[in-house]
């Protein structure tokens, strides 16, 4: 099963000194794609709600590779890149106007926020998760370096 896209235009509060998309708000957008990816897989609000429990994002490696400008629509797609019984390893492709822009990949832990303590995902979730895993992309895993 295939995540949905997550889709939102280029806001003019986003754009810095330069006239293009500041690099924080990549990472916002990813966050916002990641929101609904934790919604997808039935760990939105109701979820926190119930349980108590959250996804929090533990690490994050990004790659700016192009320049976006004002009014610009975004497209974020999303797979699960692997997980584990408290881990989520998803990789986010950023894409305006049909051209790859930026990537984000991020570890994310299922935390009890009464506790603050990880815990295991339920079965249900687990198996959404496993039903939604492909292959990670190419550009997965890598690390930086000079």
């Amino acid at each position: 099963m295939i995540l949905p896209t997550y889709s939102t235009p280029v806001l003019p509060e986003w754009i810095d000194y330069n006239g293009h998309m500041s690099e924080a708000y990549y990472v916002l957008v990813f966050g916002f794609a990641t929101d609904a990816v934790m919604e997808e897989l039935g760990m939105g609000p109701a979820y926190r709600q119930a349980t108590s429990n959250s996804l929090y994002t533990v690490e994050a490696h990004v790659r700016y590779l192009a320049e976006t400008s004002l009014g610009s629509d975004l497209k974020v797609n999303t797979i699960v890149a692997g997980s584990g019984d408290k881990k989520l390893h998803l990789c986010h492709e950023m894409y305006a106007q049909g051209r790859l822009i930026a990537t984000e990949e991020i570890l994310g832990l299922h935390v009890n926020q009464d506790t603050g303590r990880t815990c295991v995902f339920g079965g249900e979730l687990l198996a959404g998760i496993s039903a939604r895993r492909q292959d990670p992309p190419e550009w997965s895993g890598r690390s930086i370096t000079c």
